[in-house]
């Protein structure tokens, strides 16, 4: 079956390798092998005597264990281990939705959760979330839109692009209306745990509403590890018996180096987090100073995660803006209108804090011209 062309990975697969600063990236500064025995203080020469063999098929209970500890009330069979969160919600779209299912998708988000469900022939439903509300959900349109023919609501939180993030009260909002007519909800949290002062909720979706309330999550974001590929749904014990059953056609199972990596760093999560948030946090000041001396450029602060949302005052639509920018600079960002909002760019503040500040003062000569 056909699908519509993934703008935000065609755009990043075309230009993140020859940008001098790379500004699209939303991962924090990734540990290489080494600094994570370090960091973790794990003997290294562990990792020789592991069996390149399948390992646990469904993932070990060592990890499994580990990430139902990251959530209140779950325990394994709560959990389901896939390749990265884009597996985890690919997973999710494919167990549940049939050709004619209704499917509401708030937007900005990472475009699987709408191109997805139009792919399996779904009828999809578009929510926009408003920067007039600080891009936050217009509870009376998502109301309106949902109804007892919605089969998934979907969402992720903290958002991708704008870093909002729904506080308990919006969370346990988006739930009732999803209860009053029966519907599931996915909820794409993999910026979770980043959340950029104390006020702002870490909750997950799937210990708001447990009968039907889905989070996926990976290691990528938070854990500072995109490249093991390791990430996982949490959902009721039945949706996850039907997770397990529709895996084994697409996964088999994971890395076991993948799993023993991702289980030391569930193990040293308070370490971890505390070490990228004072990246986070270090990032976040260095964009926001920035945009306070800009005068075509305007930002609703972001929340939690490790990437912003700016606007900018020109004429040009977003993919043009920001191609030239690239083309003149070396800086890249991603447009906008390959998250369907204009006049925006996504910029990811979160890696190399020295060459992110040069990058700005590349964008600040450019937008001088």
């Amino acid at each position: 079956m056909k699908i519509d062309f993934f703008k935000i990975e065609e755009w990043m697969n075309k230009y993140e390798h020859l940008a001098k600063y790379d500004m699209t990236a939303t991962c924090i500064k990734s540990f290489s092998l080494k600094e994570f025995f370090e960091f973790t203080n794990t003997d290294f020469s562990e990792i020789y005597e592991k069996p390149l063999d399948y390992g646990y098929i469904t993932g070990s209970p060592r990890l499994k264990n580990n990430i139902a500890d990251l959530y209140s009330g779950k325990s394994e069979k709560n959990v389901t281990v896939t390749l990265g969160a884009i597996g985890a919600n690919s997973l999710v779209f494919t167990s549940l939705l049939n050709r004619g299912d209704e499917v509401v998708s708030i937007i900005p988000t990472y475009q699987q959760h709408y191109s997805i469900p139009k792919q399996l022939g779904c009828n999809v439903k578009i929510i926009k979330l408003k920067p007039e509300l600080n891009w936050h959900i217009d509870f009376e349109e998502l109301e309106n839109a949902v109804s007892e023919k919605t089969k998934l609501i979907t969402l992720n939180n903290p958002n991708n692009p704008t870093g909002a993030v729904l506080s308990e009260a919006e969370l346990k909002k988006i739930a009732n209306i999803a209860k009053t007519n029966n519907a599931y909800i996915l909820c794409d949290e993999v910026y979770r745990f980043l959340n950029h002062n104390s006020k702002t909720n870490n909750l997950s979706i799937a210990e708001i509403y447990a009968d039907k309330g889905i989070s996926t999550f990976s290691m990528s974001k938070t854990f500072s590890l995109a490249g093991i590929r390791v990430g996982f749904i949490i959902a009721n014990e039945t949706l996850t018996e039907e997770f397990q059953h529709q895996r084994q056609y697409n996964t088999i199972s994971i890395s076991a180096i993948d799993d023993y990596i991702a289980c030391l760093a569930l193990e040293n999560k308070d370490k971890i987090i505390k070490r990228n948030k004072e990246i986070v946090l270090a990032g976040k000041k260095t964009l926001t100073d920035w945009v306070s001396s800009e005068n075509k450029i305007s930002l609703i602060e972001p929340e939690a995660g490790t990437i912003a949302f700016i606007k900018y005052d020109d004429k040009r639509n977003s993919y043009d803006f920001c191609l030239d920018l690239f083309k003149t600079t070396g800086v890249l960002l991603l447009p906008g209108d390959a998250m369907e909002v204009p006049k925006h760019c996504r910029i990811g503040y979160c890696g190399n804090l020295k060459h992110f500040s040069e990058g700005l003062s590349e964008f600040s000569k450019w937008l001088k011209n």
